[in-house]
């Protein structure tokens, strides 16, 4: 990353982050939401919420490194088969089917997972 760069900054209170590991390992933030862009999933949005109330979104093609599994070529939205969990921005579950769009419900299962430990480390060193 270029001198002086920065990962994200929130648009509220100016809180940044440097790399992006900072921005996953802050227990500020917590991840609430997808955008799904059906034409260019990695420019569809999560969504973070940050403890100043504000919300972030960064392309979801910005962590899909994350996700170590398979990517599947075909869309199954839409069809019988599709439960439908990228049609509704809140809905962050795990999707059975093996569909072009399954990796970014499986990189929000790892971002979600590194949320509950981070918390779990930050309430272990309150207590």
């Amino acid at each position: 990353m270029p001198f002086g760069k920065m990962f994200k900054k929130c648009t509220s209170c100016g809180a940044n982050w440097k790399t992006r590991d900072d921005f996953l390992n802050d227990c500020s933030l917590e991840l609430i939401g997808y955008q799904a862009n059906f034409k260019s999933l990695e420019t569809g949005l999560l969504l973070f919420n940050h403890t100043c109330g504000t919300t972030l979104s960064l392309p979801a093609g910005t962590f899909k490194d994350i996700y170590k599994g398979p990517i599947y070529t075909e869309r199954k939205t839409g069809t019988e088969d599709c439960p439908g969990y990228c049609l509704h921005e809140e809905e962050l579950r795990r999707c059975p089917e093996k569909c072009e769009c399954a990796w970014v419900r499986e990189m929000i299962q790892v971002i979600k997972e590194a949320e509950k430990t981070h918390r779990a480390r930050s309430a272990q060193k309150k207590g």
